[in-house]
């Protein structure tokens, strides 16, 4: 373990690694998923921006990788490509596909869901780094601090995508409206921090779920009044809980294509 960690309890340290796991998982699923439009974007500026977006979700990701490789989990390489479905901790929400079919194969994705599910998920990450950035955990109060200067820039991208499909056509808002309802469906985990949750906030790592997903609602809710919406309850909340190592069959399908070129030679330099 680093020096970081000297004065903590074996639990805060174990606290802080699934935080840590969660934080990375999030990030590295949310860019692949991102990712997958590259090429399949409304048009080429957005081709561009959203690509630019995932890439910097990408390079967040890494970051915490890098954190887990500093406490000595392991290589960053093999954290983020290497370890099954089981033992991720993201959320369900960033593993959902963009829509049927692949992307090299007759893909039909969804681009009000990929709006909805973008927006409410960095309004998340904004709401959850601005409380790491006074974390007790000096190297992630560090990475806090340099991804949030990304943040504003990805939140404002994906908050004008969201104002502008629901005050356009019906056509336009009766799809967004859809994507909202299943982005709720998947919410369930994304602000929960699992079984380790009471540790992690007594430790002052991060703040306690509740008090985050307040804020984000009160971030929305002046976006959702000004295009008269109100945010539906989940019609049926996903059973699985990311956070305990639950997911669907969504993430293992994705691991494969994401791990396909490391684990070929995972003792290749890279």
């Amino acid at each position: 373990m680093s020096e970081e960690t000297k004065t903590f309890s074996p639990q805060q340290k174990e606290a802080l690694v699934h935080l840590l796991f969660q934080l990375a998982d999030d990030d590295f699923l949310f860019s692949y998923r991102g990712a997958e439009w590259l090429g399949l974007a409304p048009h080429i500026e957005e081709d561009v921006a959203s690509a630019s977006i995932s890439q910097d979700s990408m390079g967040h990701a890494t970051m915490f990788y890098q954190l887990l490789q500093e406490l000595d989990l392991g290589k960053a390489d093999h954290l983020a490509h290497a370890r099954p479905a089981s033992e991720r901790k993201n959320s369900i929400l960033v593993e959902r596909v963009n829509g049927p079919g692949h992307y090299m194969d007759g893909a039909e994705y969804d681009w009000a869901y990929a709006v909805v599910r973008s927006y409410f998920y960095t309004q998340a990450k904004k709401v959850k780094i601005e409380s790491l950035k006074q974390s007790t955990y000096a190297p992630l109060k560090e990475v806090a601090v340099r991804v949030n200067m990304e943040l504003y820039y990805h939140l404002l991208h994906w908050k004008t995508w969201f104002v502008q499909l629901l005050t356009t056509t019906e056509e336009a808002k009766k799809r967004m409206l859809k994507a909202i309802q299943m982005v709720m469906d998947d919410w369930n985990d994304t602000f929960s921090f699992g079984d380790h949750a009471d540790v992690m906030h007594q430790a002052g790592l991060i703040e306690e779920a509740k008090s985050l997903e307040q804020r984000w609602l009160n971030a929305l809710d002046p976006v959702l009044t000004s295009v008269g919406v109100t945010l539906p309850a989940p019609a049926s909340l996903s059973p699985l809980n990311g956070r305990s190592g639950q997911h669907s069959d969504d993430l293992a399908e994705a691991l494969a294509t994401l791990g396909e070129v490391y684990n070929t030679d995972p003792a290749a330099s890279w």
